[in-house]
């Protein structure tokens, strides 16, 4: 999974899956989902992200992974 946010754009994409997106459906006033073409979740696409995610911090709890950062 990667999280990307685009200052410019003040827009967060979260990738689920590195299978490519296929179809779009906007679930809420700027948010969107991707599928791949088998249906799955494949991102998750948030406009004006920093009004409705908390930018500042990042918590991962209990997640069997290996934490890489990129800044």
């Amino acid at each position: 999974m990667k999280l990307n946010y685009y200052p410019e754009t003040d827009s967060l994409y979260i990738d689920l899956s590195e299978k490519t997106s296929v179809k779009s459906s906007e679930i809420s006033a700027g948010i969107v989902l991707d599928y791949d073409v088998d249906g799955n979740l494949v991102g998750i696409d948030i406009d004006n992200a920093s009004a409705k995610v908390q930018l500042k911090e990042l918590t991962l709890q209990k997640l069997p992974i290996d934490i890489y950062a990129v800044a």
